[in-house]
C-alpha cells in the first residue's frame, strides 16, 4: 500500500517537526535564488510539489513574486487543487498541472528555468533513479540557473554520493545542510551550457 501523501502534509501543522523545519531551510534557498535572479521573468519549475507550500510560501511577500512564471506538477488531485487555490491569491503567473512529475514531458515548454525545485523526491525513488534525474538537471535549468533538492540523511547517507553526481552534472554547490541538522537540504547552480530537455523519458518512479 502506497503513502498516504495528504496525510504525510499534516506535520507541517507542528512548527517543530523535521517537516517544518526543512520547509524552512528550503524556503531560504529558493528566496535566495529569487534574490540572486538577473532582471526580468524568473521561470520555475517544481517536481512533485505537493501543496506547492515551498514555492508560494516564499511568493507570498517576495518582491519579486510578480516576475515569477512557474509549474508545478503534482500527481495527486487534493494536492493539486490545494496549491492551485494558494497560487490564485498570489502575483505570480502560476499553473498547478495534475501529472507525473517522473516523466519529462510534464515540463515541455516551461524549461529551462531560473530555479527548479526537486523537494520530496529523492527520498521516495531508487538510487539509480537519483542518478538519472541528478543529470537531467542540466535540462531543466538555464546556464546559471538553480536546483534545489532534498534528500534525509539517514544509513546509508547518500548525500554526498548526490552531491558528486551533481558535480558530474555541470553544477556547483551554494548550499548542503549540516548532516546533524536532521534532513538534508541542497542548492546547486548550473555552470555548464544549455541543454535541450529530453522529452518522452521517465526518469524515476516512486516506490511503494
Amino acid at each position: 500500500m502506497g503513502r498516504d501523501w495528504i496525510d504525510w502534509h499534516t506535520a507541517y501543522a507542528d512548527p517543530e517537526s523535521s517537516l517544518s523545519q526543512r520547509l524552512r531551510t528550503v524556503q531560504e534557498q529558493i528566496r535566495a535564488a529569487l534574490d540572486a535572479a538577473p532582471a526580468g521573468p524568473i521561470p520555475v519549475v517544481s517536481m512533485c510539489a505537493g501543496e506547492g507550500r515551498d514555492l508560494l510560501g516564499v511568493l507570498a511577500d517576495h518582491p519579486r513574486a510578480a516576475d515569477v512564471a512557474a509549474r508545478l506538477v503534482e500527481l495527486d488531485p487534493t494536492l493539486a487543487e490545494r496549491a492551485r487555490q494558494t497560487a490564485a491569491t498570489l502575483p505570480a503567473t502560476i499553473e498547478v498541472a495534475t501529472a507525473d512529475a517522473g516523466f519529462t514531458d510534464a515540463y515541455a515548454g516551461a524549461v529551462p528555468a531560473q530555479l527548479a525545485l526537486f523537494c520530496g523526491v529523492f527520498g521516495n525513488i531508487s538510487d539509480p533513479d537519483i542518478a538519472a534525474t541528478v543529470a537531467a538537471a542540466r535540462e531543466f535549468v538555464r546556464p546559471g540557473g538553480v536546483v534545489v533538492w532534498t534528500r534525509h540523511r539517514e544509513e546509508p547517507d547518500l548525500v554526498p554520493r548526490i552531491l558528486e553526481w551533481f558535480a558530474e552534472a555541470g553544477f556547483e554547490p551554494l548550499f548542503v545542510s549540516p548532516k546533524d541538522a536532521g534532513f538534508g537540504v541542497g542548492a546547486h547552480r548550473y555552470i555548464g551550457p544549455a541543454r535541450p530537455l529530453g522529452t518522452g523519458r521517465r526518469l524515476f518512479t516512486f516506490q511503494r
